[in-house]
């Protein structure tokens, strides 16, 4: 069981490697493909982020991958600590960064490194002071013990393999009486165990 899970994690970490450094065909969540047809925008815009948010952000931080806004239901304020699970290209951090203003901060943590360092590029070009992305699993998390206020994560905690562990860290790293605002896909109906084996599908 624990090589399945790790098999599975290092299936995740290359998939979203590929797409950070351009050499995926496909990307986008649950498998949709970006093109010219069907850019990061459009399927930002279907998911829910405004045409003033995707104006916001630096460009080369959407990247299409999530499947809804975490930003609507967070309710983040000026001067909070925000983390967000599984940063990516940094969309949902560089939109609470403005949230929060000068007197808060975000953390941004994600295993892939090709991911990061894109992340981390835009965050220096574009002046984003407030922000800090960390390499660092979302069942291991480079945070201390009570720093959030607010924890919120697009389309990433379906891949992983330790569901649990997540919300455990999640908990640990949240202050008291702070918020947690998920976006994310969830099964239906059982998967057929083909289905379960297929790491292509497992990533997309």
């Amino acid at each position: 069981m624990a090589k399945i899970k790790t098999d599975i994690r290092n299936a995740v970490r290359r998939s979203y490697g590929s797409i950070a450094s351009g050499r995926a065909e496909d990307g986008g969540c649950c498998g949709s493909s970006i093109s010219v047809k069907n850019s990061a925008k459009d399927i930002s815009r279907g998911i829910g982020y405004s045409e003033e948010e995707m104006q916001e952000v630096p460009e080369g931080a959407n990247m299409g991958l999530g499947c809804g806004n975490p930003q609507l239901i967070a309710e983040i304020k000026e001067g909070e600590t925000v983390i967000d699970l599984g940063s990516g290209g940094g969309i949902d951090c560089f939109l609470a960064s403005r949230k929060v203003g000068p007197k808060g901060y975000v953390i941004g943590v994600d295993m892939t490194p090709e991911m990061l360092s894109k992340s981390r590029i835009l965050a220096r070009k574009h002046r984003y002071f407030n922000v800090d992305f960390r390499l660092g699993e979302i069942e291991n998390l480079p945070v201390a013990d009570n720093t959030a206020d607010v924890i919120i994560s697009n389309c990433v905690i379906n891949l992983s393999p330790k569901k649990q562990r997540v919300y455990d860290e999640a908990y640990r790293v949240l202050k008291k009486g702070g918020r947690l605002a998920i976006s994310d896909v969830v099964l239906v109906k059982e998967l057929t165990k083909e289905m379960k084996q297929d790491k292509k599908l497992y990533c997309g």
